[in-house]
């Protein structure tokens, strides 16, 4: 679907509670594009350079991170309220309780339909084999994962024509089942769909999507909140109440297509299914210096497990994607696999392809390459003085991310301690003045005694 442009800003769904937040730098230090500052005592994110991967999310100790999601309530604004449900969602609970169970559940909640988002997935496949034939680049990089999606914008841009213009199966799903319902007698305006998402880089791609104008997902469920929610229904449940309009499209190719492997098992040519940023990254920087050699396909997802291990899931990664693989074994094994026709609705050319997917260099050190060539001649020399520690005291996260911020006017070399301590070593710097730089980077309560702090002797009273 080609947009009349594509959204300027993304949106983040990861917020930091300054109320919360101690500046202990555990966010800082995992954050892959280095998008994360201690100012004022407090974790700050840098909005163009975040991705919403969840790293800072899991390593918060105090839970000073959020996630933004849509109230529930909105959900009832509208008659017709589908539920867009990955099969992540049912792999969370035991193969004891049936799948109706669950999505009386959802009935019980306010859903009047419910929609397996990876009913459509023959279709992405139909056209994955369209795009890959109409273009010689290789390897082609899976759209799947937005936090991949975003990570190749930011730091690897010059991968991003890599990446396969084609709708993953939330967006594919939701045009579908939104043209369904229309046909079934339903008007626009009653008709809402709401995601159940599994991590906070889907909240951003559905309320900023990249490549194109606006998503049809009228909103986002947390999924951790909606688990905990089927939970208790079950604990209480009543066989004999009324079941949501469901369907039964859903294939083994679809109950493991979010799970690793999920992708790369239908290229024929040699594929690789990489999932955790670290290993996403280091793998793009192979791509982006050519020593990956003759790879197809790459198949890339943020999370250990890939959506199994998404930040908002609540049930044991491991034993999800067990779960869901004998499942899919199951469906296989009952000959329930034939391919099941989604494509009544939407037409694939207009509804199967992304728009432009642009680069956003957070690399770049000016807009005016003369004097961005300056620039890296200063951060160079800036390197030469900072004792390459990345102990992050500065408040950033490493030496060559400080000599950056240095460079665009954003830091000063007086922030490194090291560098203070060279500089009263020569007279050059008060006490008081590197005192007061030490107090704006990490607030002056930091530099008084506090026995309330982990490992101290008064933490537990």
């Amino acid at each position: 679907m080609q947009p009349e442009k594509q959204n300027i800003d993304f949106h983040h769904a990861l917020i930091v509670s300054k109320e919360l937040c101690t500046g202990c730098t555990h966010c800082m230090t995992v954050c892959p594009t280095r998008a994360i500052r201690v100012r004022e005592g407090k974790a700050s994110i840098i909005a163009n350079k975040c991705v919403d991967c969840g790293e800072c999310y899991r390593a918060c100790p105090v839970s000073a991170i959020r996630v933004e999601q849509d109230d529930l309530e909105i959900i009832f604004r509208f008659p017709v309220r589908a539920i867009l449900i990955p099969s992540i969602l049912t792999g969370q609970f035991s193969h004891k309780i049936p799948a109706a169970d669950i999505y009386r559940a959802l009935k019980e909640i306010g859903f009047t339909h419910v929609y397996h988002v990876e009913n459509t997935v023959d279709m992405v496949l139909d056209a994955y084999r369209e795009y890959a034939g109409n273009t010689e680049l290789r390897p082609l990089i899976s759209s799947f994962c937005p936090a991949i999606v975003r990570l190749i914008q930011v730091r690897f841009p010059s991968l991003v024509n890599n990446i396969i213009k084609v709708n993953p199966p939330i967006d594919m799903s939701a045009h579908y089942y939104a043209e369904k319902l229309k046909s079934e007698g339903h008007k626009p305006e009653e008709i809402g769909l709401f995601y159940a998402t599994p991590c906070a880089a889907k909240i951003a791609a559905i309320k900023s999507p990249v490549g194109d104008s606006e998503s049809v997902v009228t909103g986002v469920i947390n999924m951790d909140f909606l688990y905990n929610k089927i939970f208790r229904y079950l604990q209480k449940s009543d066989d004999n109440s009324e079941l949501p309009v469901t369907d039964n499209l859903l294939n083994s190719r679809g109950i493991v297509w979010s799970l690793t492997h999920g992708e790369s098992v239908h290229f024929k040519k040699r594929a690789l299914a990489v999932d955790g940023i670290r290993n996403v990254t280091e793998i793009l920087e192979s791509v982006e210096n050519d020593n990956l050699g003759s790879v197809e396909f790459l198949e890339l997802r943020a999370c250990d497990e890939s959506c199994a291990g998404g930040i908002l899931m609540t049930g044991n990664r491991f034993l999800t994607v067990e779960r869901l693989r004998k499942l899919a074994a199951d469906h296989a094994t009952e000959k329930r696999d034939d391919r099941k026709s989604t494509d009544g609705f939407i037409n694939l050319k207009e509804y199967s392809f992304l728009g432009n997917i642009s680069p956003r260099n957070i690399e770049k050190l000016d807009e005016d390459i003369s004097v961005a060539m300056k620039k890296m001649e200063r951060k160079r020399r800036m390197m030469c003085f900072l004792p390459g520690f990345d102990c992050a005291a500065c408040g950033a996260p490493d030496c060559q991310t400080l000599s950056d911020d240095i460079v665009t006017g954003k830091a000063n070399i007086s922030d490194c301690i090291f560098i203070q301590q060279q500089m009263m070593k020569q007279k050059t710097m008060s006490l008081d003045k590197s005192i007061s730089i030490t107090e704006k980077i990490w607030g002056r309560e930091r530099l008084e005694k506090n026995c309330n702090k982990l490992g101290a002797e008064d933490e537990n009273k």
